[in-house]
């Protein structure tokens, strides 16, 4: 059966806003500048991320740093960037991390995020025969490869006593994998907030399971280990991070100003937006850069190995930093509760 297509207006933001939990995808770099001084900290960005939620929350006041916004479309080119040395430090989630330390590259995990996983989601047809995960064995999933949503998928067949290979894999982009699922291309879809939102607020799918009690909850801060040998860049960092943070807590209490803000700034239409803040943005707290959270990662790390998707085995913790932590709490103390 051919499932109604979504109309096309709404796929043009979503491709626009391949997050930073994405596969492979392009970047484009901004020219937005912030701040007064003589010293640059060069930000990596996405769409409706940092910029947009340090502006909403008034935390781009009294910079005596510059801070030059460059504008990536997912987290592996923005990790690409970070060991060029073309950007000192940017956002992304808890997998893209996993896949550059794979590689060798220069990177250095600085600053942690921890919320809710119920944003990230195996989304199935409202027609759909399938009610739990083991019923996916057989089945056509799509999901973007090297994503946070390719992690949980992987996790949640094991739960459920299945593998990756149980499955028909196709590796998709989130605009792609759209247009599959809404079509009837694919029995599946393992995916992440707004893309979550999108489809439930749309009536177009259901939840089949998330990734809650699954996967980490995690997003990172990713510096240049060169900025951070750099005690002027060093300090911008710290500050840096301690106004996202502040900007992070600011959201919880502001959820419907802050989905107008994020819907006018990546094109969502406001109550998808409004649904992705209330599941998953406000539930996120800042957390410290931790042992538990090394090891949550190399879990993470060594899935990947195991599937040959990683080519070699990766030492995690040499690849974090923790001299931002402060007296932030543990990376497993709980996200805010989630309204979605």
């Amino acid at each position: 059966m051919r499932r109604r297509l979504a109309p096309a207006a709404l796929l043009l933001p979503f491709a626009l806003l391949l997050t930073a939990c994405g596969g492979n995808s392009s970047a484009s770099t901004g020219t937005g500048t912030d701040g007064q001084g003589s010293l640059t900290l060069n930000v990596g960005d996405q769409k409706g991320g940092s910029e947009a939620i340090l502006r909403a929350a008034g935390e781009l006041k009294n910079l005596d740093y510059k801070i030059k916004w460059s504008t990536f479309t997912s987290g592996p080119p923005l990790l690409e960037a970070v060991n060029a040395k073309a950007v000192d430090i940017g956002g992304v989630g808890n997998t893209p991390p996993v896949f550059a330390a794979g590689a060798g590259s220069k990177i250095t995990v600085v600053a942690a995020f921890h919320g809710t996983s119920k944003g990230d989601a195996i989304l199935v047809p409202n027609d759909s025969k399938l009610s739990k995960p083991q019923d996916l064995k057989g089945r056509s999933v799509a999901v973007a490869q090297g994503s946070s949503a390719n992690y949980q998928l992987v996790a949640s067949l094991k739960a459920a006593g299945l593998s990756l290979s149980d499955v028909k894999v196709k590796y998709l982009q989130p605009a792609d994998a759209l247009a599959a699922f809404t079509s009837g291309k694919v029995d599946a879809w393992a995916v992440w907030d707004p893309y979550t939102s999108q489809i439930l607020q749309g009536k177009q799918g259901r939840v089949l399971t998330t990734g809650e009690g699954i996967t980490n909850g995690l997003t990172f801060q990713v510096a240049a280990p060169s900025a951070l040998r750099d005690k002027k860049k060093s300090a911008a960092i710290k500050d840096y991070l301690e106004r996202l943070r502040r900007a992070t807590a600011w959201v919880y209490g502001h959820q419907e100003e802050w989905a107008k803000v994020w819907a006018k700034d990546t094109g969502l239409p406001y109550e998808v937006a409004l649904a992705s803040v209330r599941r998953t943005n406000a539930t996120r707290i800042s957390v410290a850069v931790d042992k538990p959270l090394i090891a949550s990662e190399q879990q993470i790390a060594d899935a990947f190995t195991d599937l040959k998707l990683i080519p070699k085995k990766v030492d995690f913790g040499a690849f974090v930093d923790t001299r931002y932590n402060g007296k932030l709490p543990a990376s497993t103390t709980p996200g805010r509760a989630s309204e979605g």
